[in-house]
């Protein structure tokens, strides 16, 4: 099927999941377009990992309509296991196996695979083939799982937190891969609990709490439905000082905050940092570590759920 938003490759209606008296997913429906990353993001425990094992078969659920590039999940199960590629949120493999060794059987798995040759040196992986995977670091484990979930050269890709335990090097140099992913041409579907990693990689993003859809848009979009205002934060080197008088007639400043040293100064505008610089200098208020922060996908999970992310 394909829209004004171009042709869509999973489509979930009406998905509904429970185990015994526990609703862990509840009536959730969305669409994902071919070529996008499209994330479901929200803390552990909010259906996330449910979901996309609904979509991709793994899982059957209470209530659904769901197709995946025009199939059926469960009752089309072999023709579209052949057709996307998984990277479930708790893999493992022999400690004993070697990368290649890895690689090889699950290509003899499918009737069309990829050469895994070139998938290793895709991926940053060359110089390991020969590795146990007992061996590798934690980012190239992840690595090695993706390989595992492109060796059948997949339409849609599922990553299911994919960076967790990832230090922020190997949880970068993982995104940029993901980003490769995209630009080969494949639809990529992941789930994530940090907020960051959807606003750096998705082009759309659906936020997940207690079995529900929440939000869904683009990062900027969501971003900007809050109205959320920037924020100027600064120390002062001299506790005793209050510029909040000062500061008060800056445009585009609607609130400042202070306590000891910490300043916080609210507002909006593409000049409010130039403007509250400027008058701390002309005023002779000496400060330090000032930055901005701007709202984040973070503020929009606070705001639509009344409390912080959590992992």
């Amino acid at each position: 099927m394909t829209t004004a938003k171009g042709k869509v490759v999973v489509k979930v209606e009406g998905l509904r999941k429970t185990y015994g008296k526990t609703i862990a997913v509840e009536n959730i429906s969305f669409e994902v377009y071919e070529g996008e990353i499209f994330s479901m993001v929200g803390p552990n425990g909010a259906g996330k990992t449910t979901t996309i094992e609904c979509i991709e078969g793994l899982r059957q659920p209470d209530k659904s309509n769901i197709e995946v590039l025009g199939l059926n999940p469960k009752k089309d199960e072999h023709g579209l296991r052949e057709r996307i590629g998984v990277q479930l949120q708790t893999s493992a493999l022999q400690d004993r196996i070697k990368v290649w060794e890895a690689l090889d059987l699950y290509a003899s798995f499918y009737p069309k695979s990829t050469d895994w040759e070139a998938l290793l040196e895709r991926l940053g992986l060359a110089d390991k083939r020969s590795d146990y995977f007992d061996k590798l670091s934690g980012g190239q484990k992840q690595r090695v799982f993706v390989a595992l979930a492109l060796i059948n050269d997949p339409e849609v890709v599922f990553l299911d937190e994919l960076t967790t335990g990832l230090d922020p090097r190997a949880r970068h140099s993982i995104w940029d891969l993901v980003r490769d992913i995209q630009k080969s041409g494949k639809t990529v579907i992941l789930t994530t609990h940090f907020m960051e990693e959807a606003e750096r990689l998705c082009d759309r993003v659906a936020i997940v709490d207690h079995g529900r859809i929440v939000a869904l848009d683009s990062p900027e979009n969501l971003i900007q439905s809050l109205g959320a205002e920037t924020r100027i934060v600064f120390n002062l080197e001299s506790a005793t000082e209050r510029p909040s008088e000062k500061l008060k007639g800056i445009a585009g400043v609607t609130k400042i905050e202070q306590i000891g040293d910490r300043v916080v100064v609210y507002g909006t505008g593409t000049e409010l940092a130039g403007n509250v610089v400027n008058a701390l200098t002309s005023q002779g208020i000496r400060f330090s570590n000032l930055r901005t922060e701007q709202p984040n996908l973070e503020d929009v999970f606070l705001t639509l759920t009344g409390r912080e992310m959590e992992a």
